[in-house]
């Protein structure tokens, strides 16, 4: 996979050395000179160049890459970059960070983002996780079709701990994509059995969030499992 980073700082660097220790091809783009820094990741391409000039997005070749990133520290500068990747260039996948939280509303379909992460939202979600078995955490937003990954920690007196994934009545517009289980990142068969403690993380339906919480968090009586 081809992966263009507009925004060679601290964090562009580490998304590339991240992909390239994964087998993907990366080019690192950014304008200030002082930014250029080879030697840090010598395994990626560079070019200095204003990533929101199509002269510029010409050259790195932007109709090859299968993703593209703005990850710089400026906001408008990364919602640029995702509109001319996503309407001039047609990439597939459009990954852009956000900075300030006031923004994120911005950073949407409209202006060709697929994904926003905001570090702060993560952050927070991290802090929350540490501390909330249980409660819904939400990570990330996906713009198409009004979806987030959300994660939610399984707790002891949950009445789906030890029923098969399979058995499991799942809200609609909810997909259990991984179960996190200490060092373990699992594949949620059917016949998987749900345990307390396991990190289920879920792209889901912002309406269907509640929802969901209720059905992994509480025990209820009488039966939350089919089959």
């Amino acid at each position: 996979m081809r992966v263009t980073i507009a925004g060679a700082g601290a964090v562009g660097r580490s998304i590339a050395g991240e992909l390239l220790e994964n087998g993907h091809e990366v080019l690192l783009v950014d304008k200030a000179p002082t930014a250029i820094s080879v030697e840090r990741v010598p395994q990626a391409e560079w070019l200095l160049a204003d990533a929101c000039e199509i002269t510029s997005l010409d050259e790195a070749a932007l109709q090859r890459c299968n993703v593209v990133i703005a990850a710089t520290g400026d906001d408008k500068v990364n919602l640029v970059v995702s509109l001319l990747a996503k309407t001039e260039y047609g990439v597939p996948r459009v990954v852009a960070r956000v900075n300030n939280p006031k923004n994120e509303w911005l950073f949407n379909e409209s202006w060709g983002v697929d994904v926003a992460v905001s570090t702060p939202r993560l952050m927070s979600a991290l802090v929350e996780e540490a501390v909330s078995v249980g409660d819904l955490v939400r990570l990330l937003r996906f713009s198409h079709g009004d979806a987030n990954l959300v994660e939610l920690t399984l707790p002891p007196e949950s009445a789906l701990a030890g029923t098969p994934v399979g058995d499991v009545a799942w809200p609609e517009d909810t997909s259990l994509v991984t179960i996190i289980r200490g060092p373990r990142v699992l594949t949620p068969h059917d016949e998987e059995t749900l345990e307390p403690g396991d990190e289920l993380l879920f792209v889901a339906a912002q309406a269907r969030e509640e929802q969901l919480e209720d059905l992994l968090s509480v025990r209820r009586e009488g039966p939350t499992a089919t089959g």
